[in-house]
């Protein structure tokens, strides 16, 4: 499993990433994000979803308490919250599954809820909330998530 960590000092650096992030997804990639209350994966995910062609007047919440939330720019894009899930079970009854083999993008917060019934293709981005607007990302993924974590460490530069 490739692993990389990115210490992101600024609310622009964390917008930086996520466009980058943006930039690299294919149809079919399934990101899981976690992390505390509060650590920046709705902030994350709002700009990946701008960044696929959303249109910006279009507001990007978590989908908490409707679980999922579904976008359409150059590609569709599923935005998941599994926080309100209460066991495996509602994964599919949900047939949460078949966005996860689709042809769009699947952004997940809370996937760490279910690590154990994760996409082994994933990629996976656990957010730490430092001082102030300073976040680690450590981003880790095996098979495709392997090459979007070599992708983004190729790619970053938070000056740029």
């Amino acid at each position: 499993m490739q692993s990389e960590t990115f210490d992101i000092e600024s609310q622009a650096e964390t917008d930086r990433f996520a466009k980058g992030l943006a930039g690299l997804l294919q149809p079919g990639d399934v990101v899981g994000l976690s992390g505390d209350l509060g650590a920046g994966k709705t902030t994350l995910c709002r700009t990946v979803v701008y960044s696929l062609g959303i249109d910006e007047q279009i507001p990007v919440t978590s989908p908490t308490f409707t679980i999922i939330n579904e976008y359409r720019g150059s590609l569709p894009i599923y935005h998941m919250d599994l926080y309100r899930l209460g066991d495996s079970d509602e994964l599919y009854e949900l047939g949460l599954w078949e966005y996860y083999e689709g042809e769009g993008v699947c952004l997940v917060e809370w996937y760490d809820r279910f690590d154990d019934l994760w996409p082994p293709e994933a990629l996976l981005l656990d957010i730490q909330l430092l001082a102030g607007e300073r976040r680690r990302i450590t981003a880790r993924g095996t098979g495709r998530g392997e090459a979007l974590v070599a992708s983004m460490r190729a790619k970053w530069n938070p000056l740029s």
